[in-house]
């Protein structure tokens, strides 16, 4: 099992060793408490531990920012510590990407950013579902739906992406905002839920 960033890593000849990390990017149920997810999220956390002591020497932070993503768009990504990503490897951003402190991406199903994408601080992107039923949240299993977030978009300070939403070009998202649903091109929404408030 190769690919391309190294997020795969571990050398295992044993498929269902990959099981529960497909089934998550497929959207089906999967078991977070998997073994190989474990790991991953490992990775995951030594990456961002990389962030904040490279963030004054470009070369080195560009690298470390390359390392924890699945893919960047360009060298000029920032992003500001502390910051928290289930897996890194399942976000992908385009250029000139800017996330600032306390943001919190949790990527378990795939993260799609566009370019000239501004996160105020404290942004918080939901991929991960839970049952509502309580019985079968007992049970340990959840399920996952990407996020997809286009070009040229501002997220204000503390807003709250849900799983499944997609934001449309040259969106404003006001700070404090949940997003429950998907936003077209060329609007601002702000509120919880998030409704368009002015067309841009």
């Amino acid at each position: 099992m190769a690919d391309t960033n190294n997020n795969f890593i571990v050398d295992s000849q044993d498929e269902q060793y990959y099981a529960q990390y497909r089934n998550m990017l497929a959207g089906e149920k999967y078991t977070s408490n998997d073994a190989y997810l474990a790991l991953l999220r490992k990775k995951c956390r030594g990456n961002i531990a990389n962030l904040m002591p490279n963030r004054d020497d470009p070369e080195a932070f560009s690298k470390a920012i390359g390392e924890l993503l699945g893919t960047v768009g360009d060298n000029n990504a920032i992003i500001d510590s502390p910051v928290y990503f289930d897996y890194g490897c399942n976000t992908h951003v385009g250029k000139r990407f800017y996330m600032n402190g306390m943001c919190v991406i949790l990527d378990c199903a795939r993260v799609d950013i566009g370019d000239d994408v501004m996160f105020g601080p404290g942004v918080h992107i939901y991929t991960a579902e839970h049952p509502v039923d309580p019985k079968k949240r007992l049970e340990g299993l959840e399920s996952a739906r990407p996020v997809k977030i286009g070009s040229n978009v501002w997220i204000g300070g503390n807003a709250v992406i849900l799983p499944g939403v997609t934001i449309g070009d040259n969106v404003t998202v006001g700070a404090g905002s949940v997003v429950t649903k998907d936003v077209p091109e060329n609007v601002v929404v702000a509120g919880n839920p998030a409704k368009i408030i002015k067309q841009v």
